[in-house]
This record gives structure tokens, C-alpha cells and sequence, in this order.
């Protein structure tokens, strides 16, 4: 057994709050961080899965005429079929390529028709998913292509922003993510007329509820006093732990979701806060991608072990690295000793849609084995800063024993 930790590590490496970060400021995030990553105007709104409703509410209305199937990965956030869902479409799954995150190829043309409104491909892990495919099938079918980068902020494809080579993108400020404000999204649109219908939609269907905001700045504060190595003991182990011991996999991950996402506007407050952060985060992803660059090797150099990597022509954010273990009995012998150590030792999705008890009436059961396959043996080891040295090399002699 792993000896025991008084520090938590978090699952994923979130950028820390300053104290100057809280103090009032200009309410500019959005136009900052369009500047950090060189892309159009961004739309601020109150989560990633907000950004994802609005843009889907707003294709829905340009093509009234289809009967409006979206398309999505068969692994992904729960959140993406909730949105789907509470958008009035109609969600289809696609299977993922044999060991990657990627959609198969063939599966996505047979998943794709005249009756496809969108597909979304997802950036998972700050790694840079292959939307050539994608592109091409939407153009055949014409569909809109909305690129998932909830976890990909400040990734580049080509040297541009993921999230433009597509109609829409969209970026989350969720807990834990690159640049957080607790909760909120960036929407990106390359179109000058589509950005305008995404912010007319918003207008319309984001209302202001000024005590969802308040909760959000209750929250904000706690995240910035908590997200430290021994704050997040007791914020995130001791939860996390519970769950575990009671064979809750779901709760332990943070999948289990509300079936309405909330809609409301971003204060200014919080709004000032991102800003203040946002000028850090450029130095912030470059002190990740180093690490990440440094501990590569010896990831790779586990037999049995398959790291998600990017292809040529693409740089993805390293907020954790995401692998593939040999079957799901060594996976979860990993596990058994890993997650719930506090090494920042975890999982991203715990099953493909389908396998959700939950997304029962939301989730078409079909059969997508390469996506219930990846979902088994797949585990996340936090690239954090405050990770030292001395944790991965425990955690990669863990994965070597398991291995042998």
C-alpha cells in the first residue's frame, strides 16, 4: 500500500488564484483571452455546457427544416447529451477509433445524413482532436461542426486556436480547468453574422438570476482559498474517498450531473476575476507543456502503456496526461492503489454515454464497444505543478509493478 499523504494533489492543474485576482477590476475577461489566444470576439457565459446549449439552440433555429440530429463522440461529458437534450434535438452517438478518443471514421459517415444539424468533435484532456474528418463529413451532409475545447484552452491546430476550425467552439472556466472563474464558458465563432446570432440567442434565453451569481461568487472565493495542496485534502480527497468506499465511481468522478443546466449572466466580479487571472495563464500552459514535455519519456517508456499524444501540426495544454492501460483488470488494479491516494491519480469519464443509469431516457443503447472499451482502461495522472518529481516517479514504478 502507498504510504499516507497529509497534501492532496488535484486531478487536473488548474491555474491558482492570487488575492490581488478577487480586488475589483475590469469586467474584460473574454476580450483578454481573445487576445491571448489571437482568435474573433469571444462570448462570455455562466458554464461550457451554456455555450453548448446556446450554439445548438441557435443552429436549431437557422435549420428548422431538418429534423435535427446531433452527433457526438459515445465518450464524453454526460453534460453533452444533457445539453443535446435540453436543446430539443435528437443525439446520436459515434464510436470512437479503436484505442484513441478520436471519432471512428467510418462510424461517423454512417452516423451522418441530410438530417445531421451538427456534429462535435471533442478536444479531450488538452489534447487535439483530428476534425479533418469531421469537416469533411459535415460538408457532405451540410451540417455545423461544433468543436468541444471545454478542456482545451490555449491549444493550437496549424498555429490557430482549436475551436476555429469549425462553425463554433467553445472553452470551459469549470473548477480545476486552465483559467477558472469556478464556473463559466467562452464562446468562439469565426462567422461576424453567427457570432451575432449566438449573442442574440443568449440575450434571449440567458436570463439574469442574481442568486445562481451569488452562489457562483460564494463558490469563487472558496475554489481560491481551497485549490491548494492542503485545501483540496479536504474539499476534494475526503469526498472523493467516501465515494470510493462506497463503490460510487460516478459521484467519485463528478459525473453525476443535474438533468437542466442552469442558465444565468456572468457578474462583473467574477468577470474581473478571470481577467486578472487571464494575464497569467500564457506563462502558466508553457510551465505545463515543459513538464509535461520533461515526464513524457518515462511514461512512454512503461510497456503496456499508451499516452494520448498530439499529432504534427497541433499543440494541445497538458492539464493531465491521459492514458491507456493493456485491459481493464490491470486498469483497475492501477486504480486500486492509485486513485484515491492523493497523487492527483484519476479517471475522466467513467463509462460511454450508454452506460450512464442516469441518461437512460437521454441515450440511445446502442453498441459502441471501442467507446466502452477506452472508458475501461483508461486512466488520468495529474500534470500539476505541484507534483513533484519524487509523486511521478512514484506513481510510474506503481504502473511498472501493475504492469509486470
Amino acid at each position: 500500500m502507498l504510504p499516507p499523504r497529509t497534501q492532496e494533489l488535484p486531478p487536473t492543474a488548474g491555474l491558482p488564484l492570487r488575492g490581488s485576482d478577487l480586488l475589483p477590476g475590469p469586467a474584460s475577461m473574454a476580450a483578454d483571452i481573445a487576445a491571448i489566444l489571437g482568435t474573433p470576439p469571444l462570448q462570455l457565459e455562466c458554464s461550457g455546457t451554456a455555450c453548448l446549449l446556446i450554439a445548438l439552440t441557435t443552429l436549431r433555429e437557422l435549420q428548422p427544416q431538418r429534423r435535427q440530429v446531433v452527433v457526438v463522440p459515445a465518450w464524453t461529458c454526460p453534460l453533452v447529451a444533457i445539453a443535446v437534450q435540453q436543446a430539443g434535438l435528437e443525439l446520436r452517438l459515434c464510436d470512437l477509433r479503436a484505442d484513441h478518443y478520436d471519432m471512428d471514421p467510418d462510424a461517423l459517415r454512417a452516423a451522418c445524413d441530410e438530417h445531421t444539424l451538427a456534429i462535435i468533435p471533442t478536444h479531450l484532456a488538452g489534447r487535439v482532436a483530428d476534425v479533418r474528418d469531421t469537416l469533411e463529413v459535415a460538408r457532405r451532409v451540410g451540417a455545423y461542426v461544433i468543436e468541444d475545447a471545454a478542456q482545451a484552452l490555449g491549444a493550437q491546430c496549424e498555429g490557430a486556436s482549436v475551436g476555429l476550425a469549425g462553425d463554433i467552439g467553445f472553452f470551459s472556466l469549470a473548477a480545476g480547468k486552465g483559467l477558472s472563474i469556478y464556473e463559466g464558458g467562452l464562446l468562439l465563432a469565426r462567422d461576424p453574422a453567427l457570432r451575432a446570432q449566438l449573442a442574440s440567442t443568449a440575450a434571449r434565453i440567458v436570463p439574469h438570476r442574481p442568486g445562481w451569481e451569488c452562489r457562483r461568487c460564494i463558490e469563487l472565493l472558496g475554489y481560491a482559498a481551497l485549490y491548494r495542496p492542503q485545501g483540496l485534502r479536504m474539499a476534494y480527497g475526503r469526498p472523493l474517498r467516501r465515494a470510493l468506499r462506497r463503490g460510487d465511481p460516478v459521484t467519485a468522478v463528478g459525473d453525476d450531473f443535474a438533468l437542466t443546466i442552469p442558465l444565468h449572466r456572468v457578474g462583473r466580479w467574477r468577470d474581473a476575476v478571470g481577467a486578472h487571472a487571464a494575464i497569467r495563464l500564457p506563462t502558466f500552459l508553457q510551465q505545463l507543456a515543459a513538464q509535461a514535455t520533461r515526464r513524457l519519456p518515462r511514461l512512454n517508456g512503461i510497456e503496456g502503456v499508451q499516452v494520448m499524444q498530439d499529432r504534427a501540426g497541433s499543440e494541445g495544454t497538458w492539464p493531465f496526461f491521459l492514458l491507456l492501460l493493456p485491459d481493464p483488470m490491470r486498469r483497475d488494479a492501477a486504480l486500486k492503489e492509485l486513485w484515491g491516494s492523493g497523487l492527483g491519480v484519476s479517471r475522466l469519464f467513467i463509462h460511454a454515454l450508454p452506460g450512464y443509469d442516469y441518461l437512460a431516457g437521454l441515450v440511445p443503447s446502442d453498441d459502441v464497444p471501442h467507446a466502452r472499451d477506452f472508458a475501461a482502461r483508461s486512466i488520468s495522472i495529474s500534470n500539476s505543478p505541484w507534483m513533484t518529481d519524487k509523486d511521478f516517479e512514484l506513481i510510474c514504478r506503481q504502473l511498472e509493478a501493475v504492469l509486470a
